[in-house]
């Protein structure tokens, strides 16, 4: 038996959920070994999707974890009313980055330099049917084969707009310029990293370094932080194309302002923020999140040496440019920048 006083708590609470509340009142209503298990004594899935999950925890006493991730994202709103004049239409070419599980009414929105190679791979395992079963054993160029996961833009209008009223949806974030230095660390100072090189390493040194080499023409190998910093303000550089997803904005990749997600993890509590998600998703038994190596992880400090050469005239402009992110996401003015 639920209370009464708990009942007009909830429905003073959730006006407007009355589908939802209804099947908090049958799901509490069970009793305790139709909660644990079925009839033949094995766990079994609750019935409810991770978004009904997270709406009823809503509710009820909340954890220090489920407090800090509704800050997160009341802020989020908030600041998205403060600072979006304009709204848009989401086209299917804004959905690419949304990765779908069907089984678990699950859309990731991966970013990357955000964890997203075990992210993927962790919702390779949840939509793989028993393919896989361990995601480190997934190598990381085979996560990040398209065809291996779903896009929400490869659905119709009926069926994204389905999965966006009715999927939890989630991303994770990271301090804007530790992901940045993390992207030119990982894209311009590996040598396997040829493609990368070709592709924008020649053309940051043929506009942003003074009388280049032939070698450094031909090959793009050698380029600074300082000569990435220039080609990111250079206005030439987004109105030729938009910028590669690996530094490209947040807000650009995911639209947080147009799509309400309900959980915003971040790389500073990564490990704890998956739990949870993988937990709303009943999905523990199935995937555990992988342990990062904090190793080679770019640290504000490591950031902070980067920043060392780059005068504040440029520091303010690239500050500029990923501001919304810092914004949308509650990360502090790094203390090393020099904006004045």
């Amino acid at each position: 038996m639920i209370k009464p006083k708990v009942g007009r708590m909830f429905l003073a609470t959730c006006v407007g959920s009355f589908f939802i509340l209804i099947l908090y009142f049958q799901n509490t209503s069970r009793s305790a070994s139709e909660q644990i298990s079925g009839q033949n004594g094995l766990p079994v899935k609750s019935g409810r999707s991770p978004l009904q999950t997270l709406q009823e925890n809503d509710l009820l006493e909340k954890s220090a974890v489920q407090a800090t991730l509704q800050g997160r994202r009341e802020l989020l709103e908030e600041t998205c009313q403060t600072h979006t004049r304009k709204r848009r239409v989401l086209g299917p070419e804004d959905l690419r980055h949304l990765i779908v599980d069907d089984k678990h009414k699950l859309l990731y929105c991966y970013v990357p330099k955000v964890a997203c190679t075990n992210w993927k791979r962790v919702m390779m395992v949840l939509t793989g049917d028993g393919r896989y079963r361990e995601p480190l054993a997934i190598p990381a160029n085979v996560a990040h084969v398209a065809g291996n996961l779903r896009s929400l833009s490869e659905y119709s209008t009926a069926e994204i707009n389905k999965r966006l009223r009715t999927y939890l949806k989630f991303v994770f974030v990271r301090e804007p310029f530790e992901r940045l230095v993390s992207a030119y660390r990982n894209k311009f100072t590996r040598s396997y990293n040829t493609a990368f090189h070709k592709r924008y390493g020649t053309k940051i040194i043929r506009r942003h370094r003074a009388d280049p080499q032939a070698d450094a023409l031909e090959k793009g190998n050698d380029v600074s932080f300082e000569e990435f910093v220039y080609y990111l303000v250079d206005p030439q550089t987004q109105r030729e194309e938009p910028f590669n997803e690996h530094w490209e904005r947040v807000h650009s990749l995911c639209h947080p302002c147009l799509i309400r997600y309900d959980v915003v993890g971040k790389y500073e509590t990564l490990e704890q923020d998956s739990r949870y998600i993988l937990k709303l998703a009943d999905a523990e038994g199935e995937v555990k999140f992988p342990a990062t190596s904090k190793s080679t992880r770019t640290t504000g400090d490591m950031a902070a040496k980067f920043f060392d050469n780059i005068s504040p005239f440029y520091q303010k402009k690239l500050f500029n440019l990923y501001r919304m992110d810092f914004l949308l996401f509650n990360y502090s003015v790094p203390a090393y920048l020099k904006l004045r």
